[in-house]
């Protein structure tokens, strides 16, 4: 089984269809996020997951308001049956609720701490406790409210794999394979590392959409797939 999310980060249709016909071999999930969506609407997620209807989809809105509207948001996209829809475990529980009875078909994927944001940021912006405190405390917070999948950093996961049941989905964004430039993300590991570490799925974007043609970016897949299972 791949443990791999494609991050499909473009806005460009075509290019976006083309990643994912060329890693289909080596990618268990599509990730659309908001730029995408926001760009092409349900009728773009539609025709890219046309391209792989095997594949699950990973709806990566991170929807963050009142109740009330992140429920109408969750009933919108519904339609899409998506496996994993994300929500900012931030808005809380009430809103978490909500989310997941807006999408009863569907994964509500509690988003914890960006990996972009460092130890130093975190602190700047308030939120007491370091990055592992506030993850655990937000994750049981939202599985208790109805996630039932969290996305977490690396540096986190082996914690919440012992402090959450074992039927919930931990998803890690911020892995790098050796030899990547760590780009915007803080908290990093190798995908290797993530799945060891407990993670079911690591979310991987530009080392492999970065190469400079389909068959290098399939290469880059398979390499990346193959450095996990080993």
């Amino acid at each position: 089984m791949s443990r791999i999310v494609l991050a499909v980060d473009t806005t460009d249709l075509e290019v976006a269809g083309q990643w994912v016909e060329a890693t289909r071999e080596h990618i268990a999930i599509i990730k659309l996020g908001l730029e995408f969506y926001l760009a092409h609407g349900s009728s773009g997620v539609e025709k890219i997951r046309r391209k792989a209807p095997e594949r699950k989809l990973f709806l990566d809105l991170k929807l963050h308001d009142i109740p009330n509207t992140v429920s109408g948001a969750a009933r919108a996209v519904a339609s899409l049956e998506p496996h994993f829809l994300t929500v900012h475990a931030s808005g809380g529980p009430s809103m978490i609720a909500a989310a997941a009875k807006g999408l009863p078909g569907g994964a509500i994927t509690a988003v914890t701490l960006l990996t972009s944001l460092s130890e130093s940021e975190i602190g700047e912006l308030g939120i007491l406790g370091n990055s592992q405190e506030i993850v655990i405390k937000w994750a049981k917070l939202a599985v208790e409210a109805g996630a039932r999948a969290i996305v977490a950093s690396p540096q986190e996961v082996s914690l919440l794999r012992s402090a959450l049941p074992a039927d919930i989905t931990l998803i890690t964004p911020g892995v790098r394979p050796k030899g990547s430039q760590s780009g915007d993300q803080a908290r990093v590991a190798t995908p290797k590392e993530a799945v060891e570490w407990g993670a079911d799925y690591v979310v991987i974007g530009r080392p492999i959409t970065s190469g400079e043609s389909l068959a290098e970016i399939s290469l880059n897949a398979k390499r990346i797939s193959q450095s996990i299972s080993q």
